[in-house]
């Protein structure tokens, strides 16, 4: 019994030993192999930067070359043609993981942390940037639906007065959507997107608007409909959002593919509400969100002005209806800039086919 018990004592103690063994073996190899690929990382950075660079010095040369009349235009147009093409490669392949990217916003740090968020695989970053677009098409939805069914209950059951509950539900889903919109598109940013900045400085708007709306008592009776006139506005805003956004996500995103496909955009590269697809395009969506833009800034007003004249007196209205305004300024001033940029480009483009004709 005694034998049987030493020999189960030093076998056990013989696996023991030899896990241990296999452990620190492995963490060896593990730390050896993070030591070679951190300089091999290292090493396609350097590479990655290198060449970047070397395609901005050469596309110089070559404006360089054609400013002073020391190359033919169309071979200039050609070699352009080929540094953009060794750019797209470059932005849009496995390559990117090694470039620099964008610093990480003070936002993205806030809510997760000294976390790196760049994704060093392009199939991960592809992966990112579907997962937004179908939160986006998500969003359009219940952008529509959500404000529709509180004005429907407001004309069919609560004769036209609304529960505060109801309102403070929404605002705290605008709350959830418009944090996790943010924190989406500083993460694409991270990863290469080409979101503007004033998009991601919009949904910071919406979020704090959001915030103090919660803290807003939703008036009653006397005077209900007229105290809750503003509410009945950006509820009607609200649905002209989604519809807004249901159009974007429909039109011009098959845009986005398009350019895409002919180099003239990233992979990364997302919809928002600035970016417009062709002609035909505009001609509808110009006029949709001129018009949505103008109807925020006026809801804005509305709530300022009630808020001047004694009619809602809270400091929640007039901080509403001044985010309201700038947001509708920001956005009108940004799809204007947009508009005149690709005007410029179609002019240069004009102005390429005229000289080659």
């Amino acid at each position: 019994m005694a034998d049987h018990m030493e020999q189960s004592e030093t076998q056990i103690m013989e696996e023991v030993g030899r896990v241990v063994e296999q452990a620190k073996e492995l963490q060896e190899a593990a730390a050896s192999f993070i030591s070679s690929s951190s300089k091999e990382e290292q090493n396609l950075r350097q590479r990655a930067v290198a060449l970047e660079i070397s395609i901005s010095k050469l596309r110089s040369s070559v404006n360089s070359l054609v400013f002073d009349r020391c190359i033919d235009p169309k071979l200039a147009e050609k070699l352009e043609d080929e540094l953009n093409r060794a750019k797209c490669i470059l932005a849009d392949g496995d390559a990117s993981a090694f470039l620099p990217g964008e610093t990480e916003s003070r936002f993205l740090k806030m809510f997760l942390g000294p976390v790196n968020v760049r994704a060093t695989r392009k199939d991960v970053q592809l992966k990112i940037k579907e997962d937004y677009n179908s939160c986006r098409d998500r969003t359009a939805i219940l952008f529509l639906l959500f404000p529709l069914l509180l004005l429907v209950l407001r004309s069919s059951v609560w004769h036209g007065c609304m529960p505060a509950f109801p309102v403070q539900l929404y605002q705290a889903w605008l709350l959830f959507l418009y944090t996790g919109l943010a924190l989406r598109e500083n993460i694409l940013r991270v990863n290469g997107s080409n979101i503007r900045p004033w998009w991601i400085y919009h949904h910071y708007c919406a979020m704090v608007m959001a915030l103090v709306s919660l803290t807003w008592e939703i008036k009653g009776e006397p005077n209900c409909a007229e105290k809750q006139e503003g509410v009945k506005l950006f509820l009607q805003w609200a649905m002209m959002q989604g519809v807004a956004m249901l159009l974007q996500n429909r039109y011009q995103r098959q845009r986005l593919y398009t350019r895409i496909a002919l180099g003239k955009a990233k992979r990364m590269d997302v919809v928002w509400g600035e970016t417009a697809g062709v002609d035909g395009q505009l001609l509808l969506m110009c006029p949709i969100l001129f018009t949505l833009q103008g109807f925020e800034a006026y809801v804005g007003w509305l709530f300022l002005r009630k808020a001047f004249v004694g009619v809602v007196s809270e400091w929640q209205v007039v901080f509403c209806g001044f985010l309201l305004v700038l947001m509708a300024v920001g956005n009108f001033t940004n799809t204007v800039e947009t508009l005149l940029a690709k005007s410029r480009f179609k002019a240069k483009m004009r102005s390429k086919s005229m000289k080659q004709l």
